[in-house]
């Protein structure tokens, strides 16, 4: 049995996709294939890898992509799991039931067991990301995976600019938080907000980092996706990896399909937060009201 290292190599896998499940799939597969031949230890594919990100529009047809968790390709990435010892996160669509899914990421540990999942909490409803009318959101919590490389939280997407996401998380012991994403630009506002957009994305989750002294790990899409024919959406790339302090240790490229690969010292974790004690002089005596939508002025 694997002792748990004092050091991880993780892989972030950036890629454009098809409308084709299968070849996606397939492609993804590759890609962990290069990561694990490179090193990664654990590996992390970006948001719906399986096909074009079809929340651009409200059509039924789409519900014929999802599948059952653990189902067809948890099974194919679990051998692949196993096969070359790392540790695969799968950010998937999931039928749970008739009329009943969710944005779920599984997580495959490095025998290729299932160690469970994560249903996205946080659910957007804006202009070509009408993720309400596909997914329900998430009842499973806040969790974290003890996997033979390192304890690991997974959120999804638009989970990363709740700071209540990666608090709850690493408060559950993970060393890691991955974000699997899918974000990018509308056409028509890039030039004026794109840069502002991006910048604010990439801010949040270094602040992330920061106040729960732990490292940050975030896979996005690539590309121009345009599923109905329209505008559609260009994806910003920029995947990157920041570390307990907030820096940006790797960060992928604009436009390019890579593989992310960093190096992540996990005895840092114990060193940044003794030296920024952030969950030691937390008040969680005082906290009484972040359970609520708002607190007007008579609640106060």
């Amino acid at each position: 049995m694997s002792t748990q290292p004092h050091t991880v190599k993780i892989g972030l896998v950036q890629m454009t996709c098809s409308a084709d499940p299968k070849e996606n799939l397939q492609k993804a597969i590759e890609r962990v294939r290069e990561a694990a031949g490179r090193g990664a230890q654990i590996i992390c594919l970006q948001e719906l890898f399986t096909s074009l990100y079809f929340c651009q529009i409200e059509d039924h047809k789409y519900f014929a992509l999802a599948e059952a968790i653990p189902g067809p390709s948890t099974e194919a990435l679990g051998a692949v799991a196993k096969e070359l010892e790392v540790v695969i996160i799968a950010s998937l669509f999931e039928r749970r039931s008739a009329g009943l899914y969710h944005n779920t990421a599984a997580i495959l540990d490095a025998d290729g067991a299932y160690l469970g999942k994560y249903r996205k909490m946080h659910i957007p409803d804006d202009p070509l990301f009408y993720e309400k009318f596909y997914f329900t959101p998430g009842d499973l919590g806040f969790r974290a995976w003890k996997t033979r490389y390192a304890k690991i939280g997974v959120c999804v997407c638009w989970d990363q600019w709740y700071p209540e996401s990666a608090r709850l998380t690493a408060l559950r012991g993970a060393q890691i938080l991955f974000f699997p994403t899918a974000i990018g630009w509308h056409p028509s506002e890039k030039a004026q907000y794109g840069e502002r957009q991006h910048s604010a994305w990439e801010t949040i989750q270094r602040g992330h980092a920061i106040a729960n002294g732990c490292y940050v790990a975030v896979p996005n899409r690539v590309g121009h996706e345009a599923p109905d024919g329209g505008p559609g959406l260009q994806f910003w790339g920029q995947s990157f990896v920041a570390d307990p302090s907030g820096q940006i240790i790797q960060k992928a490229s604009v436009e390019k399909e890579e593989i992310l690969m960093a190096d992540l010292d996990l005895d840092a974790l114990d060193t940044q937060r003794t030296h920024w004690p952030f969950f030691r002089d937390r008040r969680i005596d005082a906290y009484e009201g972040m359970d609520q939508r708002f607190l007007e002025d008579s609640d106060v």
